[in-house]
């Protein structure tokens, strides 16, 4: 029995949802494809499967673990999930696991354009929408080196373009289209059928996987697919494995979390602001604490002893708060610095 296009995976972030309504409401009935979605939703309660259903002709749900795909059915990585695909001999099905975030992100886009590619190689369409950052190109590479077809929403269209641009530079992508136009290009690929093609995914992503999944010894895996960097991973402090030869530079830790190295940079600047209010509030409890003992010192009678005591304890609460001045300064600072990089990166009106 010849195979078909039966499967298409869609990434978004930043304005997805809107993206994700408008593309919905344009899928024709009959639609001869399961489509899986992965929003970034985080832990947050998510709504998205009510009003894909309200919004189109398809039914929108949040799939149970090993629940069966079905064309015409839209599938939605529930929160705090991953979405995966496997074949258990008998068809496709969901997993979903608590596995280690990618991109700082659970569900994030590349496990389950990952997974489906290694689990129905060129039935698989991969598309990517509006978003931040870099979520989805690994993922999209994967589509295509099993023969899948890449489409891409056009960057000038979607709210967010930065994963559709990473996308763009990264993939040698089949179709770029504004999001007007995705539902028909949809409608025209799925359910084509496709040529038989031997089952031999490439060895780099089938070990990548299994890293992921906690399917093998994890640091011989990633010794096989890149090296130790100097880096460590911001979600467990372990060492952060280089993917070679990946664009965008990618890391992987044993423990499966994993970053492109925009996402890797993103998730430090959280962890060093982390680091440094955290700083900021055990200065400013000793600094509270030495004028305390301050007060206890000067209280205690009005022996020399004590009130140099009390003179030192001053001396050092002012050292403590002219160092907690300089970090606030350091992080906001920082803060509006990061705040001018982002406005700049923009895209002017027009």
């Amino acid at each position: 029995m010849m195979s078909r296009r039966d499967i298409v995976v869609i990434g978004a972030s930043a304005g997805g949802v809107n993206a994700l309504l408008t593309l919905v409401k344009a899928l024709p009935p009959g639609f001869p494809a399961a489509v899986l979605i992965v929003l970034h939703i985080g832990s947050h309660r998510s709504m998205l499967p009510a009003l894909l259903t309200s919004r189109g002709s398809h039914r929108a749900i949040h799939p149970q673990d090993g629940e069966r795909l079905a064309p015409g059915t839209i599938y939605v990585a529930p929160p705090a999930h991953h979405m995966l695909i496997d074949a258990d001999g008998e068809g496709d099905v969901v997993r979903l696991t608590r596995g280690a975030k990618e991109h700082h992100a659970r569900p994030a886009i590349d496990p389950l354009f990952r997974s489906a590619a290694l689990a129905c190689g060129p039935r698989v369409i991969g598309v990517i929408l509006t978003g931040r950052q870099d979520d989805g190109t690994a993922g999209l590479q994967a589509v295509k080196a099993c023969g899948g077809i890449t489409v891409v929403q056009d960057p000038a269209d979607a709210e967010e373009p930065g994963m559709p641009t990473s996308a763009l530079r990264h993939v040698q992508v089949d179709h770029c289209v504004p999001l007007r136009l995705l539902g028909d290009v949809l409608a025209r690929i799925a359910g084509q059928p496709i040529e038989p093609v031997p089952d031999t995914p490439p060895t780099w992503l089938a070990e990548e996987h299994a890293v992921a999944t906690a399917g093998a010894d994890p640091v011989q895996q990633l010794n096989a697919i890149g090296r130790p960097s100097t880096f460590s991973c911001p979600e467990c402090n372990g060492v952060l494995w280089e993917i070679e030869n990946s664009k965008p530079v990618r890391y992987r830790c044993h423990t499966g979390h994993a970053f492109s190295i925009t996402t890797l940079e993103a998730t430090q600047l959280t962890a060093t602001e982390d680091a440094l209010w955290g700083a900021i509030r055990a200065l400013q409890e000793r600094e509270a604490l030495l004028r305390r003992l301050a007060t206890e010192s000067r209280e205690g009678g009005d022996a020399v002893q004590a009130q140099a005591q009390a003179k030192a304890h001053e001396a050092a609460a002012e050292r403590m708060l002219k160092q907690v001045l300089l970090l606030v300064r350091i992080v906001l600072e920082g803060q509006a610095h990061d705040r001018a990089h982002e406005l700049s990166e923009q895209p002017s009106p027009g």
